[in-house]
């Protein structure tokens, strides 16, 4: 039976079953409709819609890379209240030398592909240092994709150097950047973020760090961090910001939605959202945000068996292996306090539940498909 048939037959209301037919016609929904999903729409409906597009535009296949986590230092200028990670100079925090980065790539397996390095917004490192960081990753190992830097890193790094935006996109670029992750867009809703991280790069700056990276030809990953203060409503507005960005630059590669984990951190006493909650977030994640090609479950934060349940519900990449040294999430309390795979489990993982294992790399042209 055809999904609109389906549809057609099932008990919902009629605002429901318009969006739902809305939605297999192939046809972009407002934020009013994606509210109304999240608030009235039960997670076998939403999830029915976002696998047939999750199918639609990657069939039965499910991404994973080979990557290394390299986070230079957990000392950060900023305090933002949902962060378990970050200290002062002076404290209990870290500092890793350019050698000692190095020197952890340099050990590493020859078959990764990528290494990911993000940390904390270090007050005496500008973009001459990271560039240099790059410049020397790129002699050691000429191939390997350099996927770094948060734009809130990026924006205190070039205006540290007394760059403009556009000098510093291009002067990353000159140093071999290959493409920057998603991480620091927490919520794009300013008085949220005055509440939440008041002293982080604004949502109109992050966007336009990312939309000028897009215009040199490098990529990023977008992300949102829900299950705190927000609304529904907050939700759809920043994936609207993000889905209009895509319109004009199609720079985006994917959308990773980070869940608040409450330990350790002054937002303690907020309870953590459910599974259920989780999964509704991917599947409306995936309808709402049609032109991004990809979905991602980021398995550290959310756990193997989470990750692996997201398959369903509109997901279709895994991330990577990593190697058990991303601690962002792990000091937070996420599902996987030593978070390591091989590629055999991640694997046996996605197939598991039916779907194909397909090694990428940084920018999702297939490596090796299971």
């Amino acid at each position: 039976m055809e999904l609109q048939t389906i549809i057609q037959k099932i008990n919902i209301s009629a605002e429901l079953k318009n969006i739902a037919i809305k939605i297999f016609e192939n046809k972009r929904i407002s934020i009013d409709e994606c509210v109304v999903l999240y608030k009235n729409a039960d997670l076998s409906l939403v999830g029915m819609l976002a696998n047939q597009i999750r199918e639609n535009k990657n069939g039965n296949n499910t991404y994973f890379n080979k990557n290394l986590h390299i986070e230079p230092t957990n000392i950060c200028i900023h305090n933002c209240k949902f962060c378990s990670y970050s200290k002062k100079i002076g404290g209990d925090g870290w500092e890793s030398t350019v050698d000692e980065m190095l020197d952890t790539i340099n050990k590493a397996d020859d078959a990764i592909t990528e290494v990911h390095i993000v940390g904390g917004v270090h007050p005496h490192r500008d973009i001459h240092y990271y560039g240099n960081l790059i410049m020397q990753i790129k002699l050691l190992r000429p191939k390997l994709h350099v996927k770094a830097f948060t734009a809130v890193e990026i924006d205190f790094m070039i205006k540290k150097a007394g760059l403009s935006l556009n000098e510093g996109v291009l002067l990353l670029k000159e140093y071999g950047l290959d493409s920057i992750p998603g991480g620091g867009a927490e919520i794009f809703d300013e008085e949220l973020r005055a509440e939440i991280c008041p002293s982080k790069t604004s949502s109109e700056q992050w966007l336009a760090i990312h939309e000028a990276l897009h215009q040199v030809g490098i990529p990023s990953n977008a992300t949102i961090l829900y299950g705190h203060i927000e609304t529904y409503r907050h939700r759809a507005e920043h994936m609207e910001r993000l889905r209009l960005l895509q319109d004009r630059t199609n720079g985006f590669n994917a959308f990773i939605p980070l869940k608040f984990k409450h330990k350790n951190n002054t937002m303690s006493e907020i309870k953590e959202v459910s599974v259920i909650e989780d999964l509704k977030n991917y599947a409306i994640s995936r309808i709402f945000l049609d032109n991004f090609p990809h979905i991602k479950s980021y398995w550290p934060m959310v756990g193997k068996q989470l990750a692996q349940l997201s398959l369903s519900f509109g997901v279709d990449d895994f991330d990577g292996t990593i190697n058990d040294s991303t601690k962002i999430y792990s000091l937070a309390g996420s599902e996987e306090q030593n978070p390591s795979m091989t590629t055999e489990e991640m694997e046996e993982l996605i197939t598991a539940v039916g779907r194909i294992a397909v090694e990428r790399d940084s920018v999702y042209n297939h490596v090796k498909s299971n």
